[in-house]
C-alpha cells in the first residue's frame, strides 16, 4: 500500500510538472499569424510578430522565406525595447541569424516583426536558442488598421536600395507604418489587415474583374481567397477600426488598361456592407473611416461624401457606436512610386494619434 500510494505521488508530481511547463508562455503572437506545431509560426501581415525573454548574452533564431515562389523577405528586430534594424532571409531553406546582446541586464527581451505584407509571401519563425523565460502579456486596448499600400507602409524606406532598383519588398517597412507608430506612441495592441493596391470596390488597376477586392480576402488569415488556407477567427476583438479605403478606387489605374469613371454608388454599397460585416464579428467595436492624403482636388470632395453617404447608412444604428470619420489633411509623399515614406508616416501617424487617443479615452 506504501509503494503504491508513493507511485501514485510520485505519478501526480510528473504530471504537475508536465502541466506546468507546457502551460508556461515562452512566445507571444500578434498580428496575423498561423500557429504551427513545436512553436514554430508563419508570420503572415505587415508588423505581425514573435516576441520572448531569455537570458544569456546571444542566441539565433531560425527564419525561411516561404510563398509559392522563391524570393527573399525581411523582418525587423527590437531588442531590450531599441530598434536594432532588419535582417534580408535570402530564399532557400531556414536560415539561422545571431543576436548580439548589449545590454547589462540579466533578462532580455526581443520582438520580430515581419517587415512586409501579406501579399509579399510568408516568414517562418522555426524557433530559437535562447534560453527562454516566462513571458506574459499586458492587458492593453486594442485598435485594428485596415488598409491599402499606404497602410502597409510599402514603397516607404529606399534607405538600403534606392526606390529605382530592387523588388517591391525592398521598400516596405511595416515597423514604421502609421499604424504600429501611433500603436506604440499611444499604448495599443495592434492588428494590421492591409494589402497594396486594394479597395473597396476595385482595385488600383483592376475593375474588381482579375483580382480580389479587400472584402474578398479579409475573411482569410492570409488575406487571400485561397480556400486552401484557414479562416481568420476574429479573436483580436479590437476596441477600434480604422478603415482607409479608397485611394485605389479612385486611382485611373496604369494608363494603360481600360479604366471605368468611379462609381460612388458601388463604393458606398460594398463599404456598407464591409462594415456591417465586421460588426457582426466585432460588435462592441468603434469604427473610424478615413479619407486619403494621396487624393486630392474634385475627388477629394467626392471621396468625403462618399464617406458622409457610409456614415449616414447607420445612422438609425442603435446597436453600434457612431461611426467616426477621420481627415488626412493632403500630402505631397516622398517616398517610392508616390508613397509616403518614413518620414510621412511619422507626420501621418502625429496627425492621427490625438485622434484615436481621444476616442479609446472616452470608451
Amino acid at each position: 500500500m506504501f509503494l503504491k500510494k508513493n507511485a501514485l505521488l510520485i505519478l501526480f508530481l510528473l504530471i504537475s510538472v508536465v502541466s506546468t511547463s507546457q502551460n508556461q508562455n515562452t512566445f507571444l503572437y500578434a498580428g496575423r499569424v498561423d500557429k504551427l506545431q513545436n512553436n514554430q509560426v508563419i508570420l503572415i501581415g505587415t508588423a505581425s510578430s514573435v516576441s520572448f525573454n531569455f537570458t544569456g548574452n546571444e542566441c539565433s533564431i531560425s527564419l525561411q522565406s516561404v510563398d509559392s515562389y522563391e524570393h527573399h523577405n525581411y523582418v525587423q528586430l527590437v531588442l531590450d525595447g531599441k530598434y536594432i534594424g532588419k535582417i534580408r532571409i535570402e530564399k532557400g531553406a531556414v536560415q539561422s541569424f545571431p543576436i548580439k546582446v548589449t545590454s547589462n541586464k540579466k533578462e532580455h527581451h526581443l520582438e520580430i516583426y515581419k517587415n512586409t505584407e501579406a501579399q509579399s509571401g510568408n516568414i517562418l519563425f522555426a524557433g530559437t536558442t535562447a534560453k527562454l523565460t516566462s513571458i506574459s502579456s499586458k492587458k492593453k486596448k486594442k485598435i485594428e488598421f485596415i488598409g491599402d499600400s499606404i497602410t502597409c507602409g510599402a514603397a516607404s524606406d529606399p534607405s538600403d536600395i534606392p526606390c529605382d532598383k530592387g523588388e517591391y519588398m525592398d521598400h516596405h517597412n511595416g515597423y514604421y507604418a502609421y499604424g504600429p507608430r501611433i500603436s506604440r506612441e499611444i499604448g495599443v495592441n495592434y492588428l494590421m489587415s492591409c494589402v497594396s493596391g486594394i479597395g473597396i470596390y476595385r482595385n488600383w488597376n483592376d475593375e474588381n474583374k482579375d483580382e480580389a477586392i479587400m472584402p474578398d480576402v479579409y475573411p482569410n488569415l492570409y488575406l487571400t481567397k485561397d480556400p486552401s488556407k484557414p479562416k481568420y477567427d476574429f479573436a483580436f476583438q479590437p476596441d477600434i477600426i480604422s478603415i482607409a479605403l479608397g485611394t485605389n478606387d479612385f486611382s485611373g489605374g496604369d494608363g494603360k488598361k481600360e479604366r471605368l469613371p468611379f462609381n460612388p454608388e458601388k463604393y458606398v454599397s460594398n463599404y456598407i456592407n464591409f462594415i456591417k460585416m465586421l460588426y457582426e464579428h466585432n460588435p462592441n467595436v468603434q469604427i473610424v473611416i478615413t479619407n486619403s492624403p494621396m487624393v486630392g482636388g474634385e475627388r477629394a470632395l467626392v471621396f468625403e461624401d462618399c464617406l458622409n453617404k457610409v456614415k449616414n447608412a447607420f445612422a438609425e444604428d442603435k446597436t453600434h457606436k457612431p461611426i467616426q470619420i477621420f481627415k488626412f489633411k493632403p500630402m505631397t509623399p516622398k517616398g517610392c512610386s508616390g508613397h509616403p515614406d518614413v518620414a510621412d508616416h511619422k507626420a501621418l501617424a502625429d496627425e492621427y494619434a490625438p485622434f484615436l487617443k481621444k476616442l479609446l479615452n472616452e470608451k
